[in-house]
């Protein structure tokens, strides 16, 4: 049972003729913006945003703020538990690559970035509900996102990772809105001032537990702080072009699904509590359906629990107790 399961690797163009697979889960930021009538559009629109953001930070040897272009993969991860070839979609992610114009290169970006997963549906829109369900007080589950912990960091750790990217992912989330952030002394070039939180959140935790760090940084011209989690060392183990990808990209989707925080008129200052029911903030030309983002959150966590949790719960118990990380 120390043996690992095996995962297969699948990547698709994430571009404007972009249209999300069956095994998709459809409130990933990316898949939203690829339905309805305003699809091509949003896509189009959410790439130029992109670009004009990753030319905007990477200023040098720029001047007319059109030397780069990203170029986004979303890859998606199978794991296939018995051997028996039926595979369970566990883990969405996106890919950067930066195309140079001007020396007609292209770059190998990051890994990671938006970050999807049944599994944590599971955990948050499921397990996490029933257990609260009717008690006078919050509380989380005993081992609460262990078995997701190590599922990922089993991924990061195979041989299929490793055969596909020469990097550890870093992931770039959204500030929570019930945390106070402190803007310390620490300026990087490129990620910008250090904020640091005043506790700690649910969400650090179970990051904590997929085996990766947190640091919080506001990028010039942004409007908030964004939570990067990664593994080593984030300022020194990827090269300035590497973390504009990920800003640009994910500062992108954090503009269009929290316009209140990311697209918010004023900026953080030195003490910052995001908002998210901030009127002083503009839209984008975006079409973003976020109140159906909510609402299948709870339908994809219970697809998790039937076609994985369950008919797998007695091999994953056991395959986490003996998982050695």
């Amino acid at each position: 049972m120390n043996k690992d399961f095996r995962f297969t690797i699948k990547n698709i163009c994430f571009d404007e003729n972009y249209r999300p697979s069956d095994n998709t889960r459809i409130t990933t930021n990316f898949a939203n913006l690829a339905r309805g009538e305003s699809r091509q559009e949003n896509l189009r629109n959410t790439l130029r945003m992109i670009n004009n953001r990753f030319n905007a930070l990477a200023s040098w040897d720029n001047q007319k703020g059109d030397r780069y272009s990203v170029e986004l993969e979303i890859i998606s991860v199978d794991m296939d538990i018995e051997g028996s070839g039926q595979a369970f979609p566990s883990i969405e992610v996106l890919k950067t690559n930066i195309v140079d114009h001007k020396n007609n290169e292209r770059i190998e970006g990051i890994v990671g970035n938006n970050f999807s997963s049944y599994v944590r549906d599971y955990d948050f829109s499921v397990l996490l509900l029933d257990h609260n369900k009717n008690q006078p007080k919050f509380s989380i589950p005993d081992n609460f996102g262990e078995l997701h912990g190590k599922l990922f960091q089993c991924f990061v750790n195979s041989d299929a990772y490793k055969a596909n990217f020469s990097k550890p992912p870093v992931i770039c989330l959204s500030v929570s809105d019930s945390k106070i952030y402190h803007r310390t002394e620490n300026q990087h070039p490129v990620l910008g001032f250090e904020y640091q939180p005043n506790e700690s959140s649910l969400t650090e935790q179970y990051f904590k537990k997929m085996g990766l760090q947190v640091r919080y940084f506001m990028p010039q011209n942004s409007a908030a702080p964004l939570a990067f989690y990664f593994f080593g060392d984030l300022l020194n183990d990827y090269t300035n072009l590497e973390l504009i990808s990920t800003i640009s990209t994910m500062e992108t989707f954090q503009k269009i699904y929290r316009p209140e925080i990311y697209n918010a008129n004023a900026s953080a200052g030195k003490l910052y509590q995001p908002n998210l029911k901030n009127q002083d903030h503009s839209l984008t030309q975006i079409v973003y359906d976020r109140a159906e983002r909510s609402q299948l959150a709870i339908e994809q966590g219970k697809f998790a629990e039937e076609h994985f949790i369950k008919p797998y719960q007695s091999i994953l118990e056991q395959w986490s107790a003996n998982y050695a990380l």
